[in-house]
């Protein structure tokens, strides 16, 4: 799609689908990589190394592990744990589109693994990410990679198109139980969800505000993302009134070939 054309979904729906991102020997190297990252994560619970935070076991798993290995629903902080997904952040083809929704000069607010591991993924209730992200405006593009094929039915990422219209809400918890429903809200009404089915290697992106969630993975496939969250440094960093009041964020992309840009507190 032109990049203008692109640009123009984007605004007016709030996502956007990038087919074919990644070729098969990178979805590959992705999912070894997954693999390392758990055994890691495995190594880390054992001699109780600070840095296991970053690693969340799956809540409502009913086994506590498997063939040895913690059953996980997410890895924060990709890009100091793992080279891979450190590069994948950079990835050129994904930078060029989403400079094309935000421009030059790119800053990653986020890099994590959302995970969906066969016959344990749970639910992630309906929200938007800028509900809980101190940024400000709420104007952030997230990049969601499949690195497995994501389907119905091994929850694939639903969307409200056109919901980043709707302003700032209130949401409450994200992770729910595989029989929960995806929201509470009555106002939410559960036809305008849009699936958004993935080839292993293609993404979407999605504005901050879109409300999505998906549901759970209750098939023997698991289904594997990667996620980065990027903003234009005109986005201010508001932290709550116990959070430091300066943040470095690392460049992507732009602001004269620096590797971090600090953004303070006003």
């Amino acid at each position: 799609m032109d990049p203008h054309k692109q640009r123009a979904f984007f605004e007016q729906q709030g996502y956007l689908i990038a087919p074919g991102l990644l070729n098969s020997r990178e979805v590959a190297d992705c999912q070894r990589e997954i693999h390392r990252l758990h055994q890691l994560a495995a190594d880390l619970e054992d001699c109780q190394d600070p840095l296991s935070r970053h690693f969340q076991r799956e809540p409502f798993s009913k086994d506590q592990n498997r063939n040895g290995l913690p059953v996980l629903r997410k890895i924060e902080n990709t890009r100091a744990l793992s080279p891979c997904f450190a590069q994948l952040a950079a990835h050129p083809r994904l930078v060029a589109i989403v400079q094309s929704l935000l421009g030059d000069d790119l800053l990653l607010f986020r890099s994590t693994l959302m995970l969906k591991p066969a016959f344990h993924g749970s639910s992630h209730a309906l929200h938007q990410d800028s509900a809980y992200w101190p940024m400000e405006p709420p104007a952030l593009v997230t990049a969601s990679i499949a690195l497995d094929d994501a389907t119905p039915d091994n929850g694939c990422i639903k969307v409200i198109p056109g919901s980043h219209h709707w302003g700032l809400q209130e949401w409450g918890h994200i992770a729910q139980q595989q029989g929960a429903p995806l929201t509470s809200r009555e106002d939410i009404e559960g036809s305008r969800q849009l699936d958004v089915p993935l080839a292993a290697g293609s993404a979407v992106l999605f504005h901050s505000l879109m409300v999505h969630g998906s549901g759970p993975n209750q098939t023997d496939r698991s289904r594997n993302t990667a996620l980065y969250a990027y903003f234009s440094p005109h986005v201010r960093y508001v932290p709550s009134a116990n959070g430091p009041r300066s943040k470095s964020f690392p460049v992507i992309a732009g602001l004269h070939g620096a590797a971090e840009h600090l953004l303070v507190a006003s």
